[in-house]
């Protein structure tokens, strides 16, 4: 490969003269410097480019010849010839040669190793597959088709994609759907399916008990969304649209229902109560949406309604927590009454002393105080519902969890906003449980008709009845005659709480395994998933319609003030937390 010969210089000489004279020595001879040897060839000449002043001769695609000339002497120059391959281009991160490409067009879509959304998707697969050969593992049949945690899965995926099908629907200028309802009907239809009804089986009890934990979230969730400084700032008008309608609607719901289905007069106010709740989930983002666009702002409506729906829920909670707890006594009707009131007392002196004692522990030098204070809230509303039931006193529970989370939030302070949103993130994974399982929980073959019928009869009523009250509530509040019209149409939609207590009486009735009981108590939950149904969606559509036509934007800067007319200088009502 490498030919390396010594050549003379080129330089003229005389034709007489054939053999190559050296030069003459000077008087002062010095040693003649032997001819340095010839380096040897840089292994690096294989890799690297050479310098273009340098002979580069192009023999064939793979060899390229390289002759290195180089003088050792003044009167000596040689040559030396390198062969080189020609090599790939090399890979300069790895120093490797590039890797063969199949398909480029296939790669491109689906590189090698996967990335992006392929690989968050086989990700995802691949943890779900994990998790369910854990479980299978411990559980055998309850994991699969026929088991109860194949079923609570099912019901959980159905109603997160029905959640987020309804939340799609985006009408111009109206408030978007509430994604409960998608939840509410997947589990509607899991449950009345033939073929899927045999697979997706979930036990009475299990429901129960997931409905009850979903039920202590929200009561915990309410407790902490309490604002104080609204509380002091609140005017007569807000107490009035929250208690009024409430009570009324619970009155009417009372009456109505024992006269046209024949309740009693206890299961009639469990009913009443449970439809005398407003549901903050269409409400407030509702109340959001026109809020934005300046609608109602001057005169604080949006700020009232949305104050006053913590409230107007506390109350129907408290009233149905109590006359639950008379509906399952045994004695006289006094002694049930008495025993009605005791249960609200000793609920609100059990939450007194456990949201005093969270309040100072864990105390504010400890490590993830947090975490461990959302552990606190949401263990001790779990075991305040939970507990009151074992113990006998059912109605206690539900009071004790709103006072226990209510104090704690108040000690806290500023501090309450991150538990709430723990608390938040909670109330995210039970509330596609609760609404497919409360759908799950309506059979079409065991509806009968007129019940349905009267119990829609007996909501149409009185929500008329609400409707009108509300009206009244408003009339000496400053409004005019529209926004009067249009706070009485937005006080009317019905959804979270009715999913969260509609069952609970129908649960009870299980327990006791008392058929007229279950009677009843299907009744009730019928008619709260009917006024979930009905209300929900009409409801947003009335506030989203109505508000740009019946409200008035602010005709100058200084907006936002409280219903009432409050004065310049004093600080806007808001409302921080809503549920």
């Amino acid at each position: 490969m490498e030919d390396t010969q010594p050549k003379p210089d080129n330089q003229p000489k005389p034709d007489n003269q054939p053999k190559l004279i050296t030069p003459e020595p000077s008087p002062a001879p010095s040693p003649v410097p032997s001819p340095a040897p010839s380096p040897a060839p840089s292994p690096l000449l294989e890799r690297i480019a050479l310098p273009a002043a340098n002979h580069v001769e192009h023999l064939n695609v793979n060899q390229i010849q390289v002759v290195v000339r180089r003088c050792s002497t003044p009167n000596v120059t040689e040559e030396t010839t390198y062969f080189i391959p020609r090599n790939p281009v090399v890979d300069a991160g790895t120093n490797t040669d590039p890797p063969v490409v199949c398909c480029p067009l296939l790669r491109r879509f689906c590189p090698c190793p996967p990335r992006g959304l392929l690989a968050s998707l086989i990700t995802k697969v691949l943890l779900a597959a994990v998790l369910f050969g854990v479980v299978w593992s411990i559980t055998e049949d309850e994991c699969l088709p026929g088991g109860n945690l194949f079923g609570i899965t099912i019901l959980f995926i159905c109603a997160l994609i029905g959640g987020k099908l309804v939340a799609l629907i985006r009408l111009p200028k109206l408030p978007p759907f509430p994604p409960l309802l998608g939840m509410l009907l997947m589990g509607f239809l899991l449950r009345n399916i033939p073929v899927v009804t045999d697979g997706v089986y979930i036990d009475f009890r299990w429901s129960a008990s997931l409905r009850n934990i979903a039920l202590a979230v929200i009561l915990a969730r309410a407790g902490l969304g309490l604002d104080p400084t609204a509380l002091k700032k609140l005017k007569a008008v807000c107490i009035r649209v929250a208690c009024g309608p409430c009570i009324i609607e619970a009155c009417t719901t009372a009456l109505v229902s024992h006269f046209l289905m024949g309740l009693p007069w206890v299961w009639g106010f469990i009913l009443g109560f449970v439809l005398g709740a407003v549901s903050p989930a269409v409400v407030v983002p509702s109340m959001l949406l026109l809020q934005k666009d300046g609608y109602g702002l001057e005169q604080g409506i949006p700020t009232l309604l949305m104050a006053a729906g913590s409230f107007d829920d506390i109350l129907a909670i408290t009233g149905f927590t109590t006359c639950l707890g008379m509906a399952f006594a045994t004695g006289s009707t006094w002694y049930n009454l008495l025993r009605g009131v005791l249960e609200v007392a000793g609920g609100m002196v059990a939450g007194i002393l456990l949201g005093f004692l969270i309040q100072y522990f864990p105390s504010v030098d400890q490590k993830h105080i947090v975490m461990k204070r959302s552990f606190l809230v949401l263990g001790l509303s779990v075991f305040a519902v939970f507990g009151s039931g074992v113990a006998g006193f059912p109605g206690s529970g539900g009071l004790c969890t709103l006072v226990l989370a209510f104090l704690a939030g108040l000690g806290w302070g500023a501090e309450k906003a991150r538990v709430e949103d723990v608390v938040g993130w909670t109330w995210d994974v039970f509330q596609p449980l609760l609404f497919g399982l409360i759908g799950a929980e309506i059979r079409v073959s065991e509806l009968e008709g007129h019940t349905v019928g009267l119990g829609i009869a007996s909501l149409l009523i009185a929500l008329l009845v609400r409707i009108l009250f509300t009206f009244v509530c408003v009339l000496c509040a400053g409004f005019n005659m529209r926004e009067k019209i249009f706070i009485a149409l937005a006080w009317m939609p019905k959804a979270t709480v009715q999913a969260a207590i509609g069952s609970t009486a129908l649960d009870m009735a299980r327990t006791r395994d008392d058929q007229q009981l279950k009677k009843y108590g299907m009744d009730v939950l019928t008619v709260a998933v009917l006024s979930i149904l009905l209300t929900a969606p009409v409801g947003a559509l009335i506030i989203g319609l109505s508000g740009p036509r019946l409200l008035q934007k602010p005709k100058n800067s200084a907006c936002g003030t409280a219903a009432g007319g409050e004065d310049d200088n004093e600080t806007p009502v808001t409302y921080e937390s809503t549920l």
